[in-house]
């Protein structure tokens, strides 16, 4: 017996499918919402199995098609009879549509091999891909910037990464992806009146992400491109859980991908999972779909401190993560040695490596200044040591001693 929920929309076809549903042996009609809301509020409550709605509801779309079936619910939609409605609700996650003139076969689509569908439902687990992300080749690197609070150089890290990688002629898309407001168009120079993080978020929610991603990006040179983050805090709140994850599986298919990310993966645990996004989900997001993270923190006594709780959080709440330690800031006033930090970090969980980059507050000013790139402001120690790193992750030269 297949739980159905009806939204009702004023269409002259909800009386008939009403009918044929509830005629229908194996089918029962458990209520009908009024809106998106009260359908998504019925859902959580776990007792439907299927959700008909209208094509063109509205409301209706990628993020709502998501969060049912993390509620377990499969969407089978009616269209009217036009190729638009129909390939709209395919974009958006819907594989069941049903012609509005053809209404006395949605039973049979309701009822028609539930449990495939909902096993293979995307969600915001580490290894989901959303539905239009999954019918593409997966082909660039995803890398994710991180580190603990105190401002370790994340963005600045972040930055000099992405560019390096576009110096060497491969196409790199940096992504600024902080929840508690990014700093990579400020730092870039990039005056950005709509964020690109938001309207490519927007992109993934109406099913356009494919065919309008070179929208949401600004070109700052032949292979560098930057979706800009926030524009203030508190707007963290519209960016839908899966949005970054869709983002970042069309931007690889065709580049390098560079997450900057915020400090924090701590969770709400009062928090109603998929009905609204976490602030910090935005970060353990960029975590999960990061093919190796790069965790940043300072090389003084409370930096290290902190950069050794990161580590054993990452084990902590990712399956396997592949963590590359990058020790930022470092100075002979210090009196460590290089072995003596790695002795210090040694211990805290599973890394592929810990690499060194020197304080080099010149060169890094240059670049703030002049809303450039570390690489586009000239050779300094900083930008050599960003470019051993840049080796050392794609196996060139001498692995890190541990």
């Amino acid at each position: 017996m297949i739980v159905t929920l009806l939204v009702s929309t004023g269409g002259a076809w909800e009386s008939r499918a009403l009918a044929t549903l509830t005629e229908h042996p194996g089918v029962v009609v458990l209520k009908r919402c009024v809106d998106i809301d009260d359908l998504l509020a019925t859902a959580s409550a776990g007792q439907a199995q299927v959700a008909v709605l209208g094509a063109e509801l509205s409301g209706l779309d990628g993020t709502v098609v998501d969060q049912l079936r993390q509620y377990g619910v499969r969407a089978v939609a009616v269209a009217p009879d036009d190729d638009v409605a129909r390939a709209r609700a395919h974009r958006i996650g819907i594989d069941a549509v049903v012609a509005a003139d053809r209404i006395d076969e949605l039973a049979d689509a309701v009822v028609r091999d539930p449990g495939p569908a909902l096993a293979a439902a995307p969600t915001v687990a580490p290894s989901a891909t959303p539905p239009a992300a999954g019918r593409s080749r997966l082909s660039g690197r995803v890398i994710a910037v991180w580190g603990p609070g105190g401002a370790p150089g994340r963005t600045t890290l972040a930055t000099a990464l992405a560019a390096e990688l576009a110096r060497r002629r491969l196409t790199t898309v940096l992504v600024d992806a902080d929840p508690y407001g990014g700093a990579v168009a400020q730092q870039l120079g990039v005056l950005d009146e709509v964020s690109g993080l938001l309207s490519a978020a927007r992109l993934v929610a109406s099913g356009s992400i494919d065919e309008r991603f070179a929208t949401v990006q600004r070109r700052l040179s032949d292979h560098l491109l930057v979706i800009t983050g926030l524009p203030r805090p508190d707007r963290w709140v519209e960016v839908r859980p899966g949005a970054l994850a869709a983002i970042v599986a069309r931007a690889r298919t065709e580049a390098q991908v560079v997450i900057d990310t915020g400090f924090s993966l701590e969770q709400d645990p009062a928090a109603d999972v998929g009905v609204r996004p976490e602030r910090n989900g935005l970060t353990l997001e960029s975590l999960q779909t990061a093919d190796e993270i790069l965790l940043v923190g300072s090389a003084d006594p409370v930096g290290l401190a902190r950069l050794a709780r990161a580590v054993a959080e990452a084990h902590e709440v990712l399956p396997a993560p592949v963590l590359r330690l990058v020790v930022n800031r470092m100075r002979p006033t210090l009196g460590w040695r290089e072995s003596d930090v790695v002795a210090m970090l040694d211990g805290f969980g599973r890394t592929v490596g810990v690499h060194f980059l020197p304080d080099d507050q010149p060169a890094v000013d240059r670049a703030l200044v002049a809303g450039r790139t570390l690489v586009e402001s000239g050779e300094s120690p900083l930008t050599k040591a960003v470019a051993g790193l840049v080796d050392a992750m794609a196996g060139v030269g001498e692995a890190p001693t541990r």
